[in-house]
């Protein structure tokens, strides 16, 4: 491995871990659907936007899962790892076509969220046998996702700012 590689394993190990406490940290229960709305999504999103679909996919899937697994949701934890594993992909990719600049980054969490909405609605309504119930969280994951895409967009934008951060994460692209 050189050192490249492992300068980018331990900023995903890190990534991940920023996943797990932005998720874990911040918790607002909702009581209709046993679930909660948490931060964690800005967090996920910034994985793929700035370690790329592999490391970026990998570090959001665990950190959020991880979150699911402490927190007594464990049955959501599949889900979770591919859910948040894919918006840092969506996320990743959308940046990459649009380009690196700060209109591209409000389509790309959005599109991420739409896909962790539709994702978990998916998932409750099939997996879990929720049927028509699963309608439920529709409104709950619509504010995470609000709450993520404006965490996303104000941290990518910061980043892109401040020219050590750019340079420590986009040299080389």
């Amino acid at each position: 491995m050189n050192v490249k590689q492992i300068q980018r394993l331990v900023t995903a190990a890190l990534m991940a871990a920023l996943v797990f406490v932005a998720t874990l940290l911040i918790q607002i229960p909702i009581p209709a659907t046993g679930g909660y709305v948490n931060f964690g999504d800005g967090f996920v999103i910034l994985c793929g936007v700035l370690l790329g679909p592999l490391y970026g996919g990998l570090a959001a899937g665990i950190g959020a899962m991880l979150t699911d697994l402490i927190t007594g949701y464990a049955i959501y934890c599949p889900a979770t790892f591919l859910i948040k594993g894919c918006m840092a992909v969506i996320a990743f990719l959308l940046v990459r076509r649009i380009g690196r600049r700060w209109v591209a980054y409000l389509p790309a969490s959005l599109c991420a969220e739409a896909l962790m909405v539709l994702g978990y609605f998916a998932f409750e309504a099939l997996a879990l046998g929720y049927g028509k119930a699963a309608v439920a969280s529709l409104v709950p994951n619509l504010m995470q996702g609000a709450a993520g895409t404006l965490i996303a967009c104000i941290l990518l934008m910061t980043i892109t700012k401040n020219q050590r951060l750019a340079d420590f994460f986009f040299k080389g692209e």
